[in-house]
Formats: structure tokens, C-alpha cells, sequence
């Protein structure tokens, strides 16, 4: 089974930008579309971007639309989530998922595996 580590999370300021990566184990990487989802402290975990298998497609929560950018590397068998111009909502623990589900799907039941998940905080 794939496993998933995310990595790049911590602490920034509002405005600021930062890369998140998630490194992917086993074969089949290439073959599964990719999601990226945040878990906010009393909240539900949320859909934050996906990609497809290719790379060729990619759809994004309003909430992140024209400041995230979900992009993956077959050959590393890596996916990145570039944000730019950080909120403080968007303060959260950061998670990568295989997606297992028809491609446009939001909801976390569609994706699986997870990684352990990164802490982003975002400080006004």
C-alpha cells in the first residue's frame, strides 16, 4: 500500500508563501490522483486541492482558488502545494491523500491513504 509524508509545514506570516510536499512510497503513485486536505483545530477536515494522475488536471476549494497551487512530480513520486498570500484561516494541519474516487470529488471518503499530515500557521 502507498504510503504518503508530508513535509514543509510551519510557522509564517500573513502574506507570506509556502511549499508543502508530500513524498509518496510504492509504485502505484503515478497511477492514483492526488488530494490535499486541512484539518483546522474543532473542524472537520476539508478539501483543499486534487490533481489528476497526469498532472493534466487539477480543481481547488474556493476557499484556496488563484492562491494555491497543487502540482506533482511522477518522477519523485512527489506532489507540492505551493500557497501564496497566507491567511491566518488558513492555519491548519495539512494532509496529502491517494485519491480512490472519481476525479472532482471533495469529500475525504473518496481519498486514502493519508500521511501523518504538516502543521501550517499562518500569524496575522
Amino acid at each position: 500500500q502507498m504510503q504518503l509524508a508530508e513535509s514543509g509545514g510551519r510557522s509564517v506570516q500573513a502574506g507570506d508563501s509556502l511549499r508543502l510536499s508530500c513524498a509518496a512510497s510504492g509504485r502505484t503513485f503515478s497511477t492514483h490522483g492526488m488530494g490535499w486536505f486541512r484539518q483546522a483545530p474543532g473542524k472537520e477536515r476539508e478539501f483543499v486541492a486534487a490533481i489528476s494522475w497526469s498532472g493534466g488536471s487539477t480543481y481547488y476549494a474556493d476557499s484556496v482558488k488563484g492562491r494555491f497551487t497543487i502540482s506533482r512530480d511522477n518522477a519523485k513520486n512527489t506532489v507540492y502545494l505551493q500557497m501564496n498570500t497566507l491567511k491566518p484561516e488558513d492555519t491548519a494541519v495539512y494532509y496529502c491523500a491517494a485519491s480512490r474516487g472519481s476525479f472532482g470529488s471533495v469529500s475525504k471518503r473518496d481519498f486514502g491513504p493519508w500521511g501523518q499530515g504538516t502543521q501550517v500557521t499562518v500569524s496575522s
